[in-house]
C-alpha cells in the first residue's frame, strides 16, 4: 500500500504544511514534499526573482536545500543514474530539474522515454536543449520542460562559438523567436544563456515561460549559478558572468599541502626509528619470546 503519511523526507503533512511545503506526487509515482510545483513557480512569475543553482555533489544539494536554495538543476546522465539519484536524495524537498543530455534522445519517442527515465528518479521537471519537436512530445506526455537558449554551448557553432548571444538585431530576434517555439511547444521555463540584459528584460516580459538567466543579467524570473562558482571550487580564470562567494578551491589547495606535509613527517620519522615508539606498539608477555625462540629450535 502506497504511503500518505510523509513525503520523501520523512516530513508528516503537518510539518510539510508548517515549512511552507506542497505535498506532490512525482510523474515517477512517489509521494514526496516541495518548495515549489510548476504551478508554484510560474505564480511567482513578476512577483520575485527566484535563485537556483546546480550541484555536482549531494553534499552541495543538501547545502543548498539548508541555505534556502529555490531551485535545483542536476546533470543527469541515464548510463549513470546513481549520481543525479545521490542529488535528488539529499535535496528532497526542493524543485529539481534533471538537465538531461542532447545527443541521448535522437527522436520524439527517445526524448519522452528519457524525460520518463528522469521524472521516475524523482525529478520534477528536465531542463533540455532540444528542439521545440522534441519538447512537444515530453510535454504532451505530461513531462515539465525548460529549454535552453541565448548561448547554447552544445551547439554554438551555429552562433559562432562560446560567445554573448544576442547582440545585434538578427541574433535578438532569432532568441525570442526561439522561446516563442518552446512556449507553442508546451515548455514551462527556459534557460537563456549570455544575452544581453536589457534584451531578456523585454523578452521576460513578453513570455509566459520562466526565464532563468545565467549570463543574462537581472532581468529573468530566475537567476542562475553553478554551485562551483558560488563556492569557488575551481581556479581562475572564472566566467565574466560568474561570482565567486567562497574559495573551496584555496581551502583544497590547502588541504593538499596538509596531505603532503603528513606523509612527508611520516617518511622521515619512520627513517629516523621515532615511529613506531612505544605507545604504536603491542609488548610481548613475559617470557614469551624465550618461550617461543626456544619451541621453534626445538621444531628446527
Amino acid at each position: 500500500m502506497a504511503n500518505h503519511s510523509t513525503g520523501d523526507g520523512g516530513i508528516p503533512p503537518r510539518d510539510a504544511v508548517k515549512r511552507g511545503l506542497t505535498r506532490v506526487m512525482t510523474l515517477g509515482g512517489a509521494y514526496g514534499t516541495r518548495n515549489y510545483t510548476v504551478k508554484g513557480l510560474r505564480d511567482q512569475k513578476g512577483q520575485r526573482v527566484l535563485v537556483e543553482t546546480l550541484p555536482f555533489s549531494p553534499e552541495e544539494a543538501a547545502a543548498a536545500e539548508e541555505a534556502g536554495i529555490d531551485t535545483l538543476k542536476v546533470r543527469f546522465d541515464p548510463a549513470q543514474p546513481d549520481s543525479a539519484a545521490a542529488i535528488r536524495k539529499a535535496a528532497p524537498n526542493t524543485f529539481m530539474a534533471f538537465s538531461v543530455p542532447l545527443i541521448a534522445a535522437a527522436s520524439p519517442a527517445e526524448a519522452v522515454r528519457l524525460g520518463y527515465d528522469a521524472m521516475a528518479l524523482g525529478a520534477d521537471a528536465i531542463m533540455c536543449q532540444w528542439s521545440p519537436r522534441f519538447i512537444e512530445a515530453a510535454a504532451e506526455a505530461g513531462i515539465p520542460v525548460q529549454g535552453h537558449a541565448g548561448l547554447v554551448p552544445r551547439k554554438s557553432t551555429w552562433t559562432g562559438g562560446l560567445r554573448a548571444v544576442g547582440k545585434t538585431l538578427d541574433e535578438a530576434l532569432w532568441i525570442y523567436q526561439q522561446i516563442n517555439m518552446m512556449e507553442n511547444a508546451g515548455a514551462y521555463a527556459v534557460e537563456v544563456e549570455v544575452i544581453p540584459a536589457a534584451l531578456l528584460c523585454e523578452i521576460s516580459k513578453r513570455t509566459s515561460l520562466m526565464t532563468s538567466s545565467i549570463g543574462g543579467g537581472g532581468g529573468g524570473d530566475i537567476q542562475f549559478l553553478f554551485a562551483e562558482d558560488i563556492l569557488g571550487n575551481n581556479p581562475p580564470p572564472y566566467p565574466r558572468h560568474s561570482k565567486q562567494y567562497r574559495d573551496i578551491y584555496k581551502m583544497k589547495e590547502a588541504m593538499q599541502q596538509e596531505r603532503i606535509a603528513g606523509f612527508r613527517e611520516f617518511i622521515d620519522d619512520v627513517q629516523n626509528e621515532r615511529f613506531p615508539a612505544s605507545q604504536h606498539v603491542i609488548n610481548a608477555p613475559e617470557n614469551l619470546i624465550a618461550e617461543f625462540l626456544d619451541e621453534i629450535a626445538i621444531d628446527s
